[in-house]
């Protein structure tokens, strides 16, 4: 007996598993190697030609140390928000395997049954005493709830979408917000560190050189990583500050570009303050799917009446061809007797009595027994 398959085994999304469905990535996983790199090499860089050399520079003291231990505990930090961030369900919602019961009969290109009426493709739930209208989803086969999005990349209706990021191979919603924050924030802090303390190294050294040429010329890739983080906070920076602002809204950024010029208030916003907090305080729920639950196998639904139809026409097909075979075998007994009757009645008026009794076996030969006919002697 086949083992039965676990649910990421047999996952339909375009999502990749780790460590027997524990880790959950996006298809676009391997952008998490480009991410790590853009990460790491600038901060071993900084560690071997900066920070150990302010070691030397700020002695007596221990700031040379200091500067060193933060780095590196800082991307520490940092590499596990993007873990965190890249290998966590961000909010998937289940997908089921037929309409729900409120749409059954209607027409859907993911539904079986075929109908006249129409599929509804939207409908209004109330939030916040506010009408809302929500999509209905053909590849899920649900009602996405609010502020719910099906991403094309994942494949996966997930819940408060905000977007598809490549730089960490996975969607952005309910369950990872925080830690994607929390992530970009960093990688910016962690960029104007490295930019100051780089700054301070070369001001160090301009002081004991005396021109800024001779101090780039002494440490280059003081320099280089200056300015490599100069243009990495225009891009992380800027976002940062972008979530900030979405925050303060309570909106994604999907909503914000999809309803950028209605300029409609938005229904989730309870203030500045609150929105900071239910990103920032609020628990965050469990994931909706054991990827390690074992599947359970549903049956199927039968077509309504169908194979109770076909059972009946069967068994009165073959009742009506029984019937009509005897009403022919019938038939055909009445009409030898009829024959044999009128035979005898000519045999009675042209010998009299002089005639011999019918055999049974002329009767038999209706029933097509010729083995047990015997022929009438002849006169």
């Amino acid at each position: 007996m086949a083992m039965p398959k676990r649910v990421y085994q047999s996952w339909k999304a375009n999502n990749k598993f780790l460590l027997g469905g524990r880790l959950i990535f996006g298809p676009d996983a391997k952008s998490l190697i480009i991410t790590f790199t853009l990460i790491l090499v600038p901060v071993v860089l900084f560690c071997v030609f900066v920070a150990r050399n302010l070691v030397h520079e700020l002695q007596p003291g221990s700031a040379g140390y200091t500067i060193l231990v933060i780095a590196i505990v800082f991307t520490i930090y940092v590499f596990l928000l993007l873990l965190s961030t890249s290998a966590k369900d961000p909010g998937i919602v289940p997908r089921n395997s037929h309409p729900p019961e409120e749409v059954l009969g209607y027409e859907s290109s993911a539904s079986v049954e075929a109908s006249t009426r129409p599929l509804p493709r939207t409908k209004e739930v109330l939030v916040n005493g506010l009408p809302v209208r929500v999509k209905y989803c053909e590849t899920c086969m649900l009602y996405r709830p609010p502020r719910c999005s099906h991403c094309s990349v994942c494949d996966n209706c997930v819940e408060r979408f905000d977007h598809h990021c490549p730089w960490v191979g996975q969607c952005i919603g309910k369950r990872n917000y925080r830690c994607f924050f929390l992530f970009v924030s960093s990688t910016a802090l962690l960029c104007v560190f490295v930019f100051s303390i780089s700054a301070l190294y070369l001001k160090l050294l301009m002081d004991d050189s005396g021109t800024i040429w001779k101090a780039i010329k002494e440490s280059p890739a003081a320099v280089a990583l200056m300015a490599y983080c100069f243009i990495a906070l225009w891009f992380v920076g800027g976002l940062t500050g972008f979530h900030l602002y979405l925050m303060g809204t309570n909106q994604t950024t999907y909503e914000n570009f999809r309803y950028r010029g209605d300029n409609r208030n938005s229904v989730y916003n309870r203030g500045c303050i609150s929105n900071f907090l239910e990103v920032f305080c609020s628990r965050i729920e469990p994931s909706k799917i054991n990827f390690r639950g074992y599947v359970q196998e549903e049956a199927s639904k039968p077509p309504r009446s169908n194979v109770q139809e076909t059972e009946i026409d069967i068994s009165d097909g073959d009742t009506r061809i029984k019937v009509e075979d005897d009403l022919d075998i019938g038939d055909d007994i009445m009409k030898i007797s009829q024959r044999r009757n009128s035979e005898e009645v000519g045999d009675v008026r042209g010998r009299g009595s002089d005639r011999s009794p019918i055999g049974r076996s002329e009767v038999d030969f209706g029933f097509g027994l010729e083995s047990h006919f015997t022929s009438r002697p002849s006169y």
